[in-house]
C-alpha cells in the first residue's frame, strides 16, 4: 500500500525506507493460493436488501456484502501452516495431542498456570465475570468492550469506562491514547471500596476506544494500585500482538525486544488473560481463558465443563486448537505485523486527509470515523453512525458497524436515550483478506459519502432486544 507515516509516531523500520531515494509500495508480505468470489450489487439492490434487513448491516447476508469490514474477529485468512496444522488435529476427547501443542503456546505467552479453551472470547467472559460478578459488583476498565460489558451487566453488575481526559479529544495525537485513568481507578476504589470491585479489566488494544494501544507503563501502574488494594486484574488480550507492535515503536526502553517479548512481559502482569483467539490468534473461531489462582481456576473449570466441554478441549476441536498454538506464534512476526500496523494506517490516513474526521492516531486493527462530525446535522437520538453504516453499505456495498449510541447508549427512567461518550463507526480490517485494490475502493466510496454530509434525517430504533441491541435491533429511516 501507499508508503508513508506521520512523524511523531513514526516506527524505526519506516524511517530506513523513507531515506532511500524511492518511496515504495508497502506490498502484503503473502501470496495468494484461493480466491473467493464476490458478487457485484447494484445500488437499487443494496437498497432494497438493506431495507429487508431492518436498516442492520448485520442482518445482511455475506453474499449480499462487497467489502467486509464488520469485524476483524474470525474473519482473517488462515496460513499454510495452519491449514497443515489443522489436517494432523488430534480429535481425543481428553488428553489430545494438539491441546498439549496449545497449551505449551498459551503458558509459554502468558506465564499462567491454568489454560481453560472456549470455543470464542465472550464463553471466557461468561465463565470468569459469572464468578467474579454480582449484584452491585463493580468492574473498572480503560473501555469495555460490547460483550465484555454485557457479561458483567447480566449478573447484575456494574461497568464503568475511564480512559484518561487528554485521551477524550477525537484529535489529539497521543501514542498511548487506550490507557486507562489511574488517578480515576483510585478514587473509584476508595469509593466502592475494593471489596466490591469485581475486577479491573485492562482491553488491549483498546477495541471500543479506536483501537488505541496500552503502554507497558500504565499497565504496571495498574498492577501497583491493584497490588495496593487486593484488586483482581484482568487483561482482555485479544489484539496483544498489535499492542506490543506499539509498545517497541513508541515506548521508551523496549526498541531492542521482540513483539514475543514485550507482550510476555505484560501478560504477566496480569491475574487472569482472557482471549477471542479470533483476532490475533489469527484463526476462524477459539478463546482462551488463563488464571494462575488454583481456587478460581477450579470453579471456572467447573462452568467449562458443564457448558463447553471437557477441560482439554473446552469448545474447541483439535484442528482448532492446531491452528491457534501456530497461530499465536505467527502474529509475532515482524513482516507481518509491519504490514497489518501501517496497512491500517494507510486506510486511515488518506480518509483524513480527505477531509472524513476520523479518531486519531488511527490505531491498530480499524478505522474509527466520527459519525458526529461526519454528519452533523443528524442530531444523537436519530443514531448518525447508523446513518453512516447504512449509507456506507448501499453506496459501495460495504459493511462496517455503529460503535456510538446504539452499541452503548442507555436509557434514563423516563425511556430517554443517554449517548454514548461518542458516536462512532468501525473499519475492521480483516487479517490477510483484502488488497490494495479493496482498500482504494473504500476510499474512492467516501467520497460519495462526502456529499451527503448535509442530511438532516436519521433513524429510529423499531426493535431492540435487552443486551446487545446493536447485532439484532431493527431500524427505519426518518
Amino acid at each position: 500500500m501507499g508508503y508513508f507515516c506521520y512523524p511523531a509516531h513514526c516506527p524505526g523500520p519506516d524511517l530506513k525506507i523513507m531515506t532511500e531515494k524511492k518511496l515504495r509500495t508497502l506490498a502484503e508480505p503473502f501470496r495468494i493460493k484461493m480466491v473467493e468470489p464476490l458478487k457485484i450489487t447494484t445500488e437499487e439492490y443494496r437498497e432494497e436488501v438493506l431495507k429487508k434487513a431492518g436498516f442492520n448491516p448485520f442482518l445482511l447476508r455475506s453474499e449480499d456484502v462487497f467489502i467486509d469490514l464488520l469485524t476483524d474477529s474470525g474473519t482473517g485468512a488462515m496460513s499454510d501452516r495452519q491449514w497443515g496444522g489443522m489436517m494432523i488435529g488430534d480429535e481425543s476427547y481428553a488428553g489430545a495431542r494438539s491441546w498439549e501443542h496449545l497449551e505449551s503456546v498459551v503458558k509459554e505467552l502468558t506465564g499462567m498456570a491454568h489454560v481453560l479453551p472456549t470455543h470464542q472470547g465472550r464463553a471466557a467472559e461468561r465463565i470468569l465475570y459469572g464468578i467474579l460478578g454480582g449484584k452491585d459488583k463493580v468492574f473498572i476498565s480503560n473501555t469495555h468492550f460490547d460483550t465484555t460489558r454485557a457479561n458483567i451487566e447480566f449478573t447484575g453488575a456494574n461497568a464503568l469506562d475511564i480512559i484518561p481526559p487528554t485521551s477524550r479529544d477525537p484529535e489529539v495525537d497521543l501514542p498511548f491514547k487506550g490507557n486507562i485513568d489511574t488517578e480515576e481507578l483510585e478514587r473509584l476504589i476508595v469509593k466502592h471500596g475494593s471489596s466490591q470491585i469485581g475486577a479491573v479489566v485492562m482491553t488491549v488494544t483498546n477495541n471500543s476506544f479506536g483501537g488505541q494501544p496500552v503502554s507497558m507503563q500504565n499497565m504496571k501502574e495498574v498492577r501497583t494500585i491493584c497490588d495496593r488494594n487486593k484488586v483482581f486484574l484482568v487483561i482482555d488480550g485479544c489484539r496483544i500482538a498489535e499492542n506490543s507492535y506499539f509498545i517497541k515503536h513508541r515506548e521508551n526502553g523496549f526498541a531492542d525486544k521482540t513483539y514475543e517479548e514485550i507482550a510476555k512481559e505484560m501478560l504477566r502482569l496480569g491475574d487472569a488473560f482472557i482471549m477471542s483467539a479470533k483476532k490475533d490468534g489469527l484463526v476462524n473461531m477459539g478463546g482462551l481463558l488463563t488464571l494462575k489462582d488454583d481456587e478460581l481456576s477450579r470453579k471456572c473449570t467447573n462452568l467449562l465443563i458443564i457448558s463447553e466441554g471437557f477441560t482439554t478441549y473446552g469448545g474447541l476441536s483439535g484442528r482448532d486448537m492446531e491452528a491457534i498454538a501456530i497461530g499465536l506464534k505467527e502474529v509475532f512476526d515482524p513482516d507481518y505485523l509491519h504490514y497489518r500496523i501501517r496497512s491500517t494506517a494507510y486506510l486511515g490516513e488518506h480518509l483524513r486527509a480527505k477531509g472524513v474526521p476520523v479518531l486519531w492516531p488511527i490505531g491498530g486493527h480499524a478505522v474509527y470515523i466520527d459519525a458526529k462530525r461526519l454528519y452533523p446535522n443528524i442530531p444523537v437520538n436519530e443514531y448518525p453512525g447508523q446513518v453512516l453504516v447504512c449509507d456506507l453499505y448501499v453506496k459501495g456495498g460495504i459493511r462496517c458497524v455503529e460503535v456510538g449510541s446504539v452499541m452503548f447508549g442507555k436509557y434514563d427512567e423516563r425511556h430517554q436515550l443517554i449517548p454514548a461518550q461518542n458516536e462512532l463507526v468501525r473499519l475492521a480490517i480483516p487479517r490477510r483478506v483484502y488488497t490494495q485494490s479493496h482498500i482504494d475502493y473504500v476510499l474512492d466510496v467516501f467520497d460519495d459519502i462526502l456529499e451527503l454530509r448535509k442530511q438532516t434525517r436519521g433513524c429510529r430504533i423499531t426493535y431492540e432486544p435487552p443486551f446487545l441491541r446493536h447485532f439484532t435491533s431493527q431500524f427505519e429511516r426518518l
